[in-house]
């Protein structure tokens, strides 16, 4: 039995925009309670790097769709962080490349795509029993009757300055402004990401530091989950 499954089921759910500190919040959290982590949006970024692999064209859905429906996906759930391998080949660093941040998006609005992906991310909660899941629709379909749900925000110049700190300032501020947005308006075609839906505490980053974020988002889990979080 893992570490995570030996102690109190636990399941959080923290959803957010690009550069609301979601990925790195998330994952010291789940350290922290002793807990898996979970990051949804990597499995949509490395569905899309292997479409892109293999020269499909993102605008067939249909052919997105049946792909990866039969794509041999393998996450890595544990309290060390998450690995992901798609169709034999681990591709936890490409999945970051800036060629899959701009073409992930036509891939997860795609809906039999989030369909397959969903019951493959409710399966990876369900085994790994205690668990810190985030991404964009985490709390409101992935697992909606998480034990802690939680929406982490931050002002958009916040979140830009934060996002090219993740990209090391690859890419113009105009440029990687111009990415994040554009994403965020396609992926919210199909989600809502951005208002708390009822029942998720908004808890709002922007004039926190990263250590204060986290104990803001664990006194949030301890008000909805109680002792579940200790």
């Amino acid at each position: 039995m893992s570490e995570a499954n030996s102690q109190q089921a636990l399941v959080v759910a923290i959803d957010g925009p690009a550069g609301s500190g979601k990925s790195s919040v998330s994952k010291e959290v789940a350290r922290r309670l002793g807990a898996a982590y979970l990051d949804t949006g990597a499995m949509y970024r490395a569905v899309t790097f292997a479409a892109l692999e293999s020269g499909l064209d993102l605008g067939d859905q249909e052919a997105i769709a049946e792909a990866v429906r039969q794509a041999d996906i393998e996450l890595s759930v544990t309290t060390e962080g998450q690995r992901v391998v798609v169709n034999g080949q681990e591709v936890s660093a490409q999945i970051r490349e800036p060629r899959v941040s701009e073409s992930v998006s036509a891939v997860a609005t795609n809906l039999a795509v989030r369909e397959n992906l969903v019951r493959r991310q409710r399966a990876a909660i369900e085994q790994a029993g205690r668990i810190v899941a985030e991404g964009r629709d985490t709390t409101t379909v992935v697992a909606p009757d998480a034990d802690a749900r939680i929406l982490l925000t931050a002002r958009e110049e916040v979140r830009m300055a934060r996002r090219g700190l993740e990209l090391n300032n690859t890419q113009s501020a105009q440029a990687l402004a111009k990415q994040v947005s554009e994403r965020d308006a396609k992926d919210s075609s199909v989600v809502n990401f951005t208002d708390a839906a009822e029942g998720v505490i908004l808890v709002d980053s922007s004039d926190l530091d990263f250590e204060q974020t986290v104990q803001a988002v664990l006194a949030t889990i301890h008000q909805q989950a109680g002792t579940v979080a200790s």
